[in-house]
């Protein structure tokens, strides 16, 4: 007997209402070469963590390496570089361990096949700026391969779907603060930079004496101020992004729907 198909299913039409509702991210006044990765992100919440912090990270971290580079203490940057990789490693850790976790239950309940979904795979080349923002990439889909496991255990009953809900929103608010932590510590240096400016005479202005005015010491550290922000990005309280670093995610960004819209 030949298959019959009753459901109505996804032709794209979830995919093109989660790119409608993002805005567009201003590369244009980025010049640094790319490389193109291509990536796939099948679940709801990998494909809307994607969209919507993916660019921020981008565009924060490329401040934070290129371009403040030019005024600030070289240093006091990569200190700011250090704690966001800290970061990351934690988060990418955090999600192995949950890979691992449910992996093993898989084989200690006779598990076999993994839950699928129905809708159409947000795929995509993705232009990577720097190796940060490869890790970044890495990380979403950590969190993309995650999803369907944890559907699957709790489709089994293996796990409850109060304990799902706790572990998703848990992992979901780490990978959101890797790029709310990076536009925060991106805003800073671009206050410092600002601030440097306004102490300076004009008639030193273009002139070299930036960096030696940041290397006595005459700019704040940003060690300090970095290991503050990505505490108030843990406890979601971040500072508003800066003009041109990064576009502050939409309002619903801090609720990401399990199931697409």
């Amino acid at each position: 007997m030949a298959d019959i198909d009753f459901v109505k299913h996804d032709q794209g039409g979830v995919n093109a209402r989660i790119l409608a509702k993002e805005t567009k991210a201003d590369f244009r006044r980025v010049e640094a070469a790319s490389l193109k990765i291509k990536a796939s992100f099948a679940s709801a919440e990998g494909k809307r963590l994607f969209i919507r912090y993916f660019n921020t990270f981008q565009l924060g971290i490329h401040f934070i390496s290129v371009i403040s580079r030019t005024r600030l203490n070289h240093d006091d940057v990569s200190k700011v570089e250090v704690l966001i990789r800290s970061q990351m490693d934690k988060v990418a850790e955090d999600l192995n361990k949950a890979i691992d976790g449910a992996e093993a239950l898989f084989h200690a309940n006779g598990i076999t096949s993994t839950a699928t979904y129905d809708t159409v795979p947000l795929d995509l080349e993705v232009g990577v700026l720097s190796s940060s923002s490869r890790r970044y990439l890495e990380i979403l889909g950590k969190l993309d391969q995650l999803m369907p496991l944890l559907q699957t255990l709790e489709i089994h009953e293996i796990i409850t779907q109060q304990a799902v809900d706790v572990e998703r929103a848990a992992l979901k608010r780490k990978v959101r603060d890797v790029a709310n932590g990076a536009r925060n510590l991106a805003t800073r240096l671009r206050r410092e930079m600002n601030a440097l400016d306004a102490r300076r005479p004009a008639s030193e202005a273009g002139s070299a004496g930036d960096v030696e005015r940041s290397q006595s010491g005459e700019t704040p550290p940003a060690d300090d101020a970095a290991a503050s922000l990505l505490l108030e990005a843990d406890a979601g309280q971040g500072v508003a992004g800066a003009d041109d670093i990064a576009p502050s995610p939409s309002p619903e960004a801090d609720a990401v729907p399990v199931d697409p819209a």
